[in-house]
């Protein structure tokens, strides 16, 4: 895709400077009678080839490049020769046995499903860094959809468990205590941690009371480690967490396969998250473009859940705090080149405003989907946290990603990071910021070049190839480079471990179990001894 635009670009510069040589040379060759025929001809080819290439002032050009550069985005990104990788890169020790745990560690994760996702991963790190067991993760009751889906009902169980066996003990229940002839459940100490609380804290005030109490319960438990974590060890167990061992139950990885596989028979399909809901249009306290009425259920909406603040539509549109309208998506896709032949998977809950806000939007893209007109799973499973983890997974394996608004922590960052990691699929993130002073011009009447500088905002942008992370991006929506590697690395740290995550864990517990056996018969030397301590899996990658 670079590569082209860098062709046209040069095609045409090659072409003007050949035009502008073209008066110097009749002059030279005013008297060869036979050249004039040959330069005419250059004149005309030249003028035609810098026409067709002048993308900002020709249809022809615009539209010649604009559908190249649109097939090109149905392929995933190019990836510059790195892979996903999440297996340790140094000795990794295997997780303490039940004599050697400081205590359990309870966590209630609050929040949407991909915010307690989140926690999750959060929670098997701390238990890592406090050498504790871990309890399975409960969920909070979600405040918006009141769904009490625990983690049983969304999680595969038995698969979290033993993905992480080489990185966490965890166990379903805190366990029961015999005292004073009376058998009861542990009782966890109560703590809610400093949000984005640094792993010292967990070393030092979470592990003081964890020894003392025998378990702790930390909640709530969203944003409560923080995101930059000098050990990239730790930061790759995030990933094994994440992508490995969070994996959905049969019921709704099944329920997205139909749909993912109705939606491909057809052809390539893009998924759009469209958070245009009551929840997320109160926190942003973008309410002017409502009726009074709808004003006043945002606004009470917001004055209930979120912290009072003050807040100007416009000042918060310039900054790009304002989610983008159907209308406005629909618009950033006509001047992208997309078409109404594309078929398009739409994320999203109950759209805030009715109707009238999806009527432009189906009118330029009426091969539009949702879970519930292509899905054949039962209502339960396309509703509530099930209904999210549904929408996840179709939006995870779509051909292109467009999230319309990436709040902290929400269901589009999180897949942000996901596909990347799941090679680099296609994302495409508009710019709020860049994107908002154009849309302002166009209802204020000054339409022109519209579409043009919409083009200029959307093709700047790494459409999900591999890329630094940058502030305010997150560990989640971007885990590169700690969690990828390159095939043929310069340098040491990013080279690709030569085994398969599993195989790296198993060689390493296995080293470690061999070690111990050694040292307690005593039949090897001491040198022997320290060698298989060091582990053959990546002791030295």
């Amino acid at each position: 895709m670079k590569s082209k635009n860098i062709d046209l670009k040069s095609m045409w510069e090659r072409a003007t400077k050949t035009r502008r040589g073209l008066g110097s040379e009749t002059s030279l060759r005013r008297h060869h009678g036979p050249a004039r025929l040959w330069i005419a001809v250059a004149v005309l080819v030249t003028g035609t080839i810098w026409l067709w290439s002048s993308s900002s002032v020709g249809l022809l050009g615009t539209y010649r490049v604009q559908d190249y550069v649109v097939n090109e985005l149905w392929r995933t990104a190019d990836s510059n020769g790195w892979r996903a990788s999440s297996a340790p890169r140094t000795y990794w020790s295997p997780p303490p046995i039940e004599s050697e745990s400081n205590g359990y560690l309870r966590v209630r994760c609050n929040g949407g499903l991909t915010q307690q996702r989140s926690a999750i991963c959060n929670a098997v790190v701390v238990a890592r860094i406090m050498n504790a067991t871990l309890v399975l993760p409960e969920l909070g009751t979600n405040s918006f959809w009141h769904d009490k889906s625990g983690f049983v009902d969304i999680y595969d169980v038995p698969h979290f468990i033993n993905s992480l066996k080489y990185d966490v003990r965890i166990v379903m229940s805190v366990p029961k205590i015999t005292a004073q002839g009376k058998t009861k459940k542990l009782r966890a100490y109560k703590i809610e941690p400093p949000r984005d609380a640094p792993v010292t804290w967990y070393r030092t005030t979470a592990l003081e009371k964890i020894r003392k109490y025998g378990a702790i319960h930390l909640t709530p438990f969203s944003h409560r480690l923080a995101e930059e974590i000098d050990d990239p060890e730790l930061q790759r167990l995030r990933c094994r967490v994440n992508y490995h061992a969070l994996r959905f139950k049969s019921n709704i990885m099944k329920t997205s396969s139909d749909i993912v596989n109705k939606l491909r028979s057809e052809g390539h399909f893009m998924s759009i998250h469209l958070p245009f809901e009551l929840d997320m249009l109160a926190y942003a306290g973008c309410v002017d473009i409502f009726t009074p009425k709808e004003w006043v259920i945002l606004l009470k909406y917001r004055a209930e859940h979120f912290p009072e603040k003050s807040l100007v539509y416009k000042q918060r549109r310039l900054i790009g705090k304002c989610p983008l309208t159907p209308e406005e998506v629909g618009l950033i896709l006509r001047a992208m080149g997309f078409d109404n032949t594309t078929r398009i998977y739409l994320a999203s809950g109950k759209l805030f405003g009715g109707e009238r806000f999806m009527k432009i939007f189906k009118d330029m893209f009426p091969r539009l989907e949702n879970h519930s007109m292509v899905g054949s799973g039962k209502l339960e499973e396309t509703r509530g946290l099930a209904g999210s983890a549904v929408d996840y997974m179709v939006c995870l394996l779509s051909d292109i990603f467009i999230p319309t608004y990436d709040g902290p922590s929400n269901f589009a960052n999180n897949l942000m990071g996901h596909r990347l990691y799941n090679g680099f699929r296609t994302t495409i993130t508009p710019n709020r910021k860049a994107i908002a002073p154009i849309f302002m011009d166009r209802e204020e009447g000054r339409a022109s070049g519209f579409e043009e500088r919409v083009r200029q905002v959307m093709f700047n942008t790494h459409f999900g190839a591999p890329h630094k992370r940058n502030h305010p991006e997150s560990f989640y929506t971007n885990s590169w480079p700690e969690c990828f590697c390159q095939t043929k690395a310069r340098n040491h740290a990013d080279q690709c471990p030569p085994d398969s995550l599993n195989d790296v864990l198993v060689s390493q517990f296995q080293d470690k179990e061999d070690t111990e056996v050694e040292a307690t018969n005593q039949t090897d030397s001491i040198s022997q001894t320290e060698e298989l301590a060091d582990g053959t899996g990546l002791a030295t990658v």
